[in-house]
Formats: C-alpha cells, sequence, structure tokens
C-alpha cells in the first residue's frame, strides 16, 4: 500500500508541474464545448465566443478581436488548426505572448502573404502603434475570405516553422532574429475568423 501512495504522490507532482502550461507531454490541449472557454482563456464575450467545435472571433480594422490563453504554451510545441477569414483580412496566431511582446504569424488577405513578424499587444489600447509590429519574413501565398486553411506551427529548440494547407512555408530562429523565446497563446482578427480542429502539443 505504501508504494501506491507513493506513486500516486509522484504523479500528482508531475501534474502539478505541467499545470503552468497549455498542454502535457502525453496530451494535447483541444478546445471543446465540454471545458467552459474562460476557465482557459482571457477574452471579451462579445468578440469571441465558442459553438460546438468552432471558434469565432471578431474584430474591426480600429479595433482588433483578441483572444489569449491564461497558461503559458510549452518551451517546444505544436499548434494545428483549421481558420477561415469570413470578413476582412487578417487572422494572426500570436505566439510566446510575455507582457506586451510576442511573435507574429499571420494571413494577410490584402497583401496576399504569409507573414513572421516581431509584435506589440497593449491590452485596452486601440492606438496604432500600441498594436501590431514589423514583418520579418513573408511568403506570396493567394489568400480568399470564406475559404478553410490549414495552419501548422511548430516551434522546436528556437527554431519557428510556419505552414500553410503544407504548401507555402515560412522558419526562422528565435534566438537570432531577438524574438519571445515563451509565453502564452493568442489569436487576433481585424474582421471575422473561424478557427477549428484546434490542438496545441508538447513536442520532445
Amino acid at each position: 500500500m505504501k508504494i501506491k501512495y507513493i506513486l500516486l504522490l509522484v504523479v500528482l507532482l508531475i501534474i502539478t508541474s505541467c499545470g503552468g502550461t497549455i498542454s502535457t507531454a502525453k496530451t494535447a490541449y483541444k478546445i471543446t464545448e465540454t471545458t467552459p472557454l474562460k476557465s482557459n482563456w482571457d477574452f471579451n464575450p462579445k468578440e469571441w465566443f465558442l459553438e460546438k467545435d468552432t471558434l469565432t472571433g471578431t474584430g474591426g480594422p480600429m479595433h482588433w478581436g483578441v483572444i489569449e490563453s491564461k497558461k503559458k504554451l510549452p518551451k517546444n510545441y505544436q499548434i494545428d488548426l483549421k481558420v477561415n477569414i469570413t470578413k476582412e483580412s487578417l487572422f494572426e496566431i500570436m505566439l510566446n505572448v510575455d507582457k506586451e511582446q510576442y511573435i507574429r504569424t499571420y494571413l494577410y488577405r490584402i497583401d496576399q502573404n504569409i507573414v513572421i513578424g516581431r509584435g506589440v499587444y497593449k491590452k485596452g489600447s486601440d492606438e496604432y502603434e500600441k498594436r501590431g509590429g514589423p514583418t520579418l519574413f513573408k511568403k506570396t501565398m493567394k489568400l480568399e475570405n470564406n475559404k478553410w486553411y490549414d495552419v501548422k506551427i511548430r516551434v522546436s529548440n528556437n527554431q519557428l516553422y510556419f505552414s500553410v494547407d503544407n504548401e507555402t512555408f515560412l522558419e526562422c530562429s528565435l534566438e537570432k532574429n531577438n524574438l519571445s523565446q515563451q509565453g502564452k497563446l493568442g489569436f487576433l482578427t481585424n474582421g471575422e475568423a473561424k478557427i477549428t480542429d484546434l490542438t496545441i502539443r508538447n513536442i520532445e
């Protein structure tokens, strides 16, 4: 019996040590209606809502709709999702959000590019210089409204890989480009975007 109690204590300690991140080594985090959105994410319910398996966000050119995880991403992780930009032009995956700094990985319909950039986001402010940021890498891709795109992001050993539809790729070193190496996850839109099949997993 003592061995069972010791094993149970060890398991509880492992779970507690992983509690500060959005996923654990053996499981992937998914958004579903079985887990209340508010327990894991900070957002304005007028801008973001979950219906069945689809997360919908709304914003505007002057006020971007943002949702941010409460827990940090693991050091090495993979994010998979499908996104549909139903209105306007911008959908952004905010990586390693740390205080007001983050990595911008986004689809931009106006310029017909996918982009990696250095971002700044100050909560509660719509001032132009307190959101967004400079482009570091971009690649041309035909992007349309009302079309679903498969997005994959992988961060491993400080190397970022970003792909859309397994056809268009970007990659860069976080360290060499002075990008945030750990932090939270967020999503941003300047119109309306729908997200489904979102999974976040820790990788070795």
